[in-house]
């Protein structure tokens, strides 16, 4: 790797960081801590790639961008921000960031992304977003390697025409997902309508919703929910869009594709909603936001309710540590909560464990059923396990123990279909027969021969 980079940002760690690992890969480096000192650098011409922070004392990197870009046209810039929100990446986006990446971030893929910077020119066509209050209500916050994926693919995807898939557990924030997507494109100034399976009902029900979109943008609410006769309705009427079509959304909870295989939904539909999907990540799967989403809410309760509250550090490992089934919007439901009932200004440990004892029992997630792969099924089950151990590890011996959770109703269940026959049940499990004595008395497993009827 060669040529010349400039670093920009107020941290002295982070600039003597890159200036050694950037040196030792083989490039000149010049860092600032100033805004205006980068943008001298710029106008003289010197620099092959620009690596800017976004909050420095005398300016904004990002509004520095477009300067940037009318300067010296083909100059890549890659935004690093400790704001990680979706709409840094958005914004990034529009003023054609080269690329964008979180703080803290991984230095070996800084590398590989300057690397790349420095091979290429800029591809990324220019988007045009709406300003935005820096008190964004979106609770799209996360720096997690997961989230930050998927603001990028927002990013990419909101100006093209493509249907859009927004799969995700209850409560992540599929909504929210689709409606970034609408209101930071070019449709945003177009009505935005969400479609519910009932909206479709009747005759006039497509026509009726298509009339409201006016070109906007449409999204099918929990489409696998939705019964075989709501499914044709909606691939008529998708067959009938014209030219000033509304841009095509859906959401969904449950594993669509799980559910085609199983002759639940559509095939045709399917292909006609999946151009491109977009998976919002569980709690579970990004642990290290929960802080960040915990923060947001207190300070978005203390702006609407005028309540100063924060967690104490037994509160905070709670609330980390607790496993969220009912995701971000639980997490908001609960610090909401704690606002009003809370005595103190500090949040309590003991205070966090009463409202969540009085939380109610998650429901099964919509689709788990006939339609859904075991596989799935298992992977649920044993997050689940892992999430109860509050972020410790599980007694060693975690192998044994679940496959015997899994041998023990299967065997059971296999005995019962094969009448208590030991021969057939081995025979039906693929197994050795002596195998199959030796599990039933391992696992304790009652046998009663009878006759079969059916």
């Amino acid at each position: 790797m060669d040529g010349t980079i400039l670093v920009a940002d107020d941290d002295r760690t982070i600039r003597t960081v890159l200036t050694q690992a950037l040196t030792r890969a083989g490039c000149k480096v010049h860092a600032t801590s100033s805004l205006m000192t980068l943008m001298r650098w710029v106008e003289e011409g010197k620099g092959d790639l620009v690596i800017s922070d976004v909050i420095m004392p005398d300016g904004n990197g990002l509004d520095a961008l477009p300067r940037i870009s009318k300067m010296r046209p083909g100059l890549p810039v890659i935004v690093i921000s400790a704001q990680n929100t979706i709409m840094t990446a958005i914004q990034a986006a529009e003023a054609e960031a080269f690329d964008y990446l979180p703080k803290p971030f991984d230095l070996p893929d800084l590398m590989k992304r300057s690397a790349k910077a420095l091979d290429q020119k800029r591809r990324a066509p220019k988007v045009v977003v709406p300003a935005r209050e820096a008190g964004d209500d979106l609770p799209l916050v996360g720096r997690t390697p997961a989230m930050q994926a998927l603001y990028r693919l927002v990013a990419r995807v909101m100006n093209t025409e493509l249907a859009v898939l927004v799969t995700g557990e209850s409560g992540t924030g599929k909504s929210l997902i689709a409606r970034a997507i609408h209101d930071f494109s070019d449709r945003r100034t177009l009505p935005f309508v969400v479609a519910q399976a009932a909206d479709l009902a009747g005759i006039d029900g497509p026509a009726t919703l298509l009339s409201k979109a006016r070109g906007g943008s449409i999204v099918f609410d929990e489409v696998a929910d939705y019964d075989a006769d709501t499914q044709a309705r909606v691939v008529r009427m998708l067959d009938m869009l014209g030219d000033k079509a509304p841009r095509v959304m859906a959401t969904s909870q449950t594993d669509l594709a799980g559910r085609m295989e199983a002759g639940l939904f559509r095939q045709d539909l399917y292909y006609r909603l999946g151009g491109v999907t977009l998976h919002v990540p569980s709690l579970r799967e990004r642990v290290e936001d929960i802080p960040l989403l915990a923060e947001h809410f207190l300070t978005k309760g203390e702006r609407d309710l005028g309540t100063v509250r924060r967690l104490s550090q037994g509160a905070s490992d709670l609330v980390r540590a607790y496993s969220w089934p009912g995701n971000v919007r639980q997490l908001e439901n609960t610090i909401r909560r704690l606002l009003v009932t809370a005595s103190e200004t500090e949040i309590a440990r003991t205070e966090v464990e009463q409202v969540l004892g009085q939380q109610p029992s998650p429901e099964p997630m919509a689709g788990v059923g006939a339609g859904d792969k075991l596989s799935a099924s298992v992977a649920r089950h044993l997050k689940r396990y892992f999430d109860l151990h509050g972020g410790q590890l599980p007694p060693a011996g975690v192998y044994q123990r679940i496959l015997r959770e899994v041998e023990l109703p299967l065997i059971e269940i296999a005995l019962d279909a094969t009448a208590g026959n030991q021969a057939k049940c081995a025979d039906l499990l693929g197994i050795n027969r002596n195998t199959l004595r030796k599990k039933i008395t391992d696992l304790d497993i009652r046998v009663t021969r009878r006759r079969k009827l059916m």
